[in-house]
């Protein structure tokens, strides 16, 4: 259950980057409320999980769903560049997520 909630965190991570992203430095209400809830929800799961979990796998656990989730956002919806470099090195920290938590 600890490592649900921590992969829930993690993709509240990428909630709370792309609505931060959409609040425009926090001069649009709706984003700016998404941004909050969404980090105050992450970083509570975070901590949950790391009641747990030892701190360096479930801060890197949590950073790298995030990492991977904005950045593919960032591809799919606003036109970040798409290179196979890129999708290689998120591929490389998609093994170190699932090698952390195969190693815990």
């Amino acid at each position: 259950m600890v490592w649900v909630v921590l992969v829930v965190a993690g993709v509240l991570e990428t909630v709370w980057a792309v609505a931060l992203e959409g609040s425009k430095g926090f001069s649009r209400p709706a984003p700016t409320l998404v941004f909050a809830v969404a980090l105050a929800l992450s970083m509570g799961g975070l901590a949950y999980a790391m009641r747990s979990i030892p701190l360096g796998t479930g801060y890197a656990v949590w950073v790298g769903i995030g990492a991977i989730g904005t950045a593919l956002y960032g591809m799919v919806a606003l036109g970040d560049a798409v290179s196979a470099a890129r999708i290689t090195c998120l591929l490389l920290i998609l093994s170190g997520v699932v090698g952390l938590k195969l190693l815990h």
